[in-house]
This record gives C-alpha cells, sequence and structure tokens, in this order.
C-alpha cells in the first residue's frame, strides 16, 4: 500500500488521501476500547495518515483527549505529520443528549481554547462549526475563526454539513479549504448542487459516513442488536424493513468486490476515491484489523465497467430510510 496525496483546497495543505475520523473511539457507536484506540492511531500514522478527524463533542471531550494522549506518545516525526480536524458548536447536556449548536463570536473562541487544552496543541489545523447555527449569520462564525488564524490558533477553515448557498457565503467571508460532509453509494445528496459549488469555488470534500456507518462494510449481520448507546439503534438506514432493503444493497456490492477479489469495505471506500481528487474520505477505523482492510482500498483500481456495474448494483437514491432521525435531520442546511 502507497499512501496517496490530496490538497484541501486551493489554500489548504497537503494531507494523505485518507483521513482517520476517531469519533467511534469515544462515542456514538457503543463501547471502545481506549488502548487499542490509541493503537489504530499510530498505526494509521506509521502508514502514512495524516488527517485526524474529531470533535469537541465526542464524548463530551473525551476524543480530542483521546487523540492528544496518541500525538504525545507517537515518535516525534509521525506527531508532527499530524494535521487535526476539529468540529464545534454542538451543545449537548449531562445525560448526552443534543440541545443546539451555538456559532456565536465568542462562543466559538470558547470552544477552540478548550479543545487546544484538550488536545495538547498550539494550533488546530482546520477549524470548523459542527452543524449552522440557525440564530447566528455564517459570516460571523467564519469570521471569528478567521480571528483566530490571525492570531495564530488556528490554520484553515472548514465548514460541515452546509448547503451550496452557505459555502458561497462561507467563502466570500473567509478561504474556505473543505467541507466535511457525508458521502457514499447510499449518501449521494452533494452530487446534485453541492458538489458543483464546491468544485467551482476550489473546496475540497472532505467525506465521512463512506461506509455509512459500518452498513455497508460487509461486516453488519442481518440479525446484529445494537447496544442503547450505539446511534445506529435509532438511525431510520438499519431500522426494520429498511436494514434489510440496505443490506440487500450490500449483498449486490458483495459480488463485485469478490469478482476482483477485494472486500466490500474496500471497494466502497475506493469508489469514493473515484470521485475525485478533490475528495478525501475519512474512515472511521476503530481497530488496527478495521484500519488496515480501509487502508487497503488505496490498491483498488476501479475502471469503467467496474463502475458501471457498482452504479447497477447500487443506484443513487437506492438506500431506505434517511441518514439521521428526523430532529437531527431538521439541523441539516446542507439538506433544505
Amino acid at each position: 500500500m502507497t499512501m496517496r496525496t490530496r490538497t484541501l483546497g486551493t489554500t489548504g495543505p497537503q494531507v494523505s488521501a485518507l483521513g482517520l475520523g476517531c469519533m467511534g473511539m469515544s462515542a456514538l457507536y457503543g463501547d471502545a476500547d481506549r488502548a487499542e484506540s490509541v493503537a489504530t492511531i499510530h498505526a494509521a500514522l506509521e502508514a502514512g495518515v495524516t488527517l485526524l478527524d474529531t470533535g469537541d463533542f465526542y464524548g463530551m471531550g473525551h476524543n480530542e483527549m483521546l487523540i492528544g494522549e496518541a500525538l504525545r506518545s507517537a515518535p516525534a516525526a509521525r506527531r508532527e505529520q499530524a494535521l487535526v480536524s476539529v468540529k464545534f458548536g454542538a451543545l449537548r447536556g449531562p445525560d448526552g443528549d443534543w440541545t443546539g449548536y451555538d456559532g456565536r463570536p465568542a462562543a466559538v473562541k470558547n470552544f477552540a481554547a478548550y479543545s487546544l487544552q484538550r488536545l495538547g496543541v498550539d494550533h488546530i489545523d482546520v477549524y470548523r462549526i459542527a452543524r449552522l447555527d440557525p440564530d447566528v449569520p455564517i459570516e460571523e462564525t467564519v469570521g471569528a475563526i478567521a480571528e483566530l488564524i490571525e492570531q495564530g490558533y488556528v490554520r484553515h477553515v472548514g465548514l460541515s454539513e452546509v448547503g451550496a448557498e452557505t459555502v458561497r457565503r462561507a467563502a466570500a467571508t473567509a478561504p474556505i479549504v473543505d467541507l466535511q460532509i457525508e458521502y457514499s453509494l447510499i449518501s449521494r445528496g452533494i452530487e446534485a448542487s453541492i458538489l458543483p459549488v464546491t468544485r467551482e469555488l476550489g473546496i475540497s470534500v472532505t467525506a465521512y459516513g463512506v461506509l455509512s456507518r459500518g452498513l455497508i462494510s460487509g461486516h453488519f449481520p442481518r440479525d446484529r442488536q445494537l447496544a442503547a448507546n450505539d446511534f445506529r439503534a435509532y438511525s431510520p438506514r438499519f431500522q426494520g424493513d429498511n436494514l434489510q432493503h440496505n443490506l440487500n444493497l450490500v449483498d449486490a456490492l458483495r459480488k463485485i468486490a469478490e469478482q476482483k477479489g477485494v472486500t466490500v469495505a474496500q471497494i466502497a471506500i475506493a469508489w469514493v476515491l473515484s470521485r475525485g481528487e478533490d475528495i478525501v474520505p475519512l474512515i472511521g477505523a476503530r481497530t488496527r484489523e478495521r484500519l488496515s482492510e480501509s487502508l487497503g482500498a488505496l490498491d483498488v483500481t476501479l475502471d469503467e465497467a467496474d463502475l458501471t456495474a457498482i452504479e447497477q448494483a447500487v443506484p443513487a437514491d437506492a438506500a431506505a430510510g434517511d441518514r439521521y432521525p428526523a430532529a437531527a435531520m431538521a439541523h441539516l442546511d446542507s439538506e433544505r
């Protein structure tokens, strides 16, 4: 496996062609092993992964502290190559409940101060609000990040889950290096109006959910019982008939993967990689075993015949169920 690189936007840093999304090591996917999580981050860095993605609300700071621990204990050369992307703004209660988003300039700087401390770094490489605050113009939120850049606490401005109009407004305020948004074989909503705008403006996409939270990984059993602390237990795509329909899509994809001698996860990630040099998939591996499998996607080449077969097996809009529960969908500016 040879790690390729891609550049975030026209003004951003060069990063590995695959990034590591660390959320599942702390929250929303059931219990995780801390030692294995740190070892997985170390293995990713050793393999040439440079982009580590987190959010200050993942485990209420747990994920940032986990990444900080992994960076402190990594060899200096690997630590120095790491670029950390942080989402902020999500408000949560002591019980874990989601209570809204805060994009006020004062809040932006407050969130950043805590993230710097938890991560143990002197700057954040890419900083972004997790969801648009409907009560604060995006220009004010982005402007506050731009001030943090001037002060040396942040390197680049990113966006997350916003629509085409918001992307344009943000880009008119400050240079934007990337839009983080869900994109996979069964989540292709960005293709109609968002992706054309990011490409017009020279903004990259960091794609999360490339395996749809494990749904199209090839490892999700039809009879799996999800724990109460697993987000997927409440996700529409993992419910009843929706789940069975979606796993039928996986079975169709599996046939193509087997013909190529690769895994379902690898072909699903390779498909996202094939969408353009401006797209950087984030792999949500929680263990070294899953990380190794995901990195194998870099060695998968999809020709036109492969891509046609994949499109036939998993057509756009083929998935059953929304990608989030209704309450969460209401916060997605990108869906409007």
